[in-house]
């Protein structure tokens, strides 16, 4: 290339520079997790404050739960892919409003969580293979006279903002003409509060989260879970939709934990035997679709 002056040939050659600085950083962001670890990189994990039994801070203020546990398990297949041994993690707090994005931009590589696997979040993100499987019902006062969403009829129901269950009381309130005054909340202790105090009359949320917060709350037996399931909702962990050899590694990883029967003592450890911070057990066992889903795991739902 001829240039017909310096001041030219700077204009071209700041182009290149830029164009070549964005394609190096472009090149440095698309890089994958199994590679930055590889290079010496951290695994970021993303974990709840009040997701019991699936992801919480205990007295300590140190994340644990059974997604927790699992991804961990992840952790040491990632370390085991990669050779790197001293491999770090860092636990990244996430919220139920902000956790996709977190995912999304790359600022968790797996959020560790309660999450629901739809199709609407995997326009988004990924899922590996569902961990639970649970459906959306009612968190009341125990002395409230309140066995069904339509009980609810001109009452107030609270939701965690940025959850499904949310979105599931409000078709149910326009497609069943209920009246309900629809109360958003932070977090699902907030919500759990709100019902305790009267500022809301029911908490729709997952009810394995709904038997886990009550049984941590100082009266457990004020409290009460009702009504029949509003969704159905499969629980996996989320992680990039960008990075299918991460991917691979995390399904293949779940799969063989499953297949194992890995799992099952870890399953145990949080719904069947007593959990902190209170020391209650949950005496859930796994349900029959979660059994039947786990002699085929895939990461596939149909929803």
């Amino acid at each position: 290339m001829i240039f017909r002056s310096v001041r030219d040939a700077a204009k071209a050659f700041g182009l290149w520079t830029c164009l070549g600085a964005a394609a190096w950083g472009g090149a440095a962001h698309a890089t994958g997790v199994l590679d930055r670890v590889g290079a010496g990189g951290k695994l970021l994990i993303g974990h709840r404050e009040s997701s019991i039994p699936f992801s919480y801070v205990d007295a300590d203020k140190k994340p644990v739960g059974y997604a927790v546990d699992l991804c961990l398990k992840l952790a040491d297949a990632v370390r085991k892919k990669t050779g790197a041994k001293n491999m770090q993690v860092d636990m990244v707090q996430v919220t139920s409003a902000n956790r996709i994005a977190m995912v999304a931009e790359g600022k968790v590589d797996l959020e560790c969580g309660s999450t629901t696997n739809n199709a609407e979040r995997r326009e988004k993100v990924a899922f590996t293979v569902p961990h639970f499987i649970t459906g959306a019902r009612l968190l009341v006062r125990a002395n409230a006279r309140i066995d069904r969403i339509e009980d609810l009829e001109g009452k107030k129901l609270v939701s965690t903002k940025g959850t499904t269950p949310l979105k599931a009381a409000e078709q149910a309130n326009r497609e069943r003409l209920l009246g309900l005054t629809i109360l958003e909340a932070p977090d699902h202790a907030k919500a759990v509060e709100m019902v305790e105090k009267g500022d809301a009359d029911a908490f729709v949320m997952d009810d394995v989260l709904l038997y886990g917060l009550a049984a941590n709350r100082p009266k457990p037996d004020a409290l009460k879970v009702v009504g029949k399931f509003l969704t159905t909702e499969p629980l996996a962990i989320m992680l990039s939709k960008n990075d299918p050899e991460f991917k691979k590694l995390v399904d293949e990883e779940m799969r063989r934990l499953i297949v194992s029967k890995e799992i099952q003592p870890i399953y145990d450890k949080w719904f069947l035997r007593p959990i902190p911070p209170n020391d209650k057990a949950l005496n859930l066992p796994v349900s029959y679709l979660l059994r039947d889903f786990w002699k085929y795991p895939s990461d596939f739902v149909p929803f």
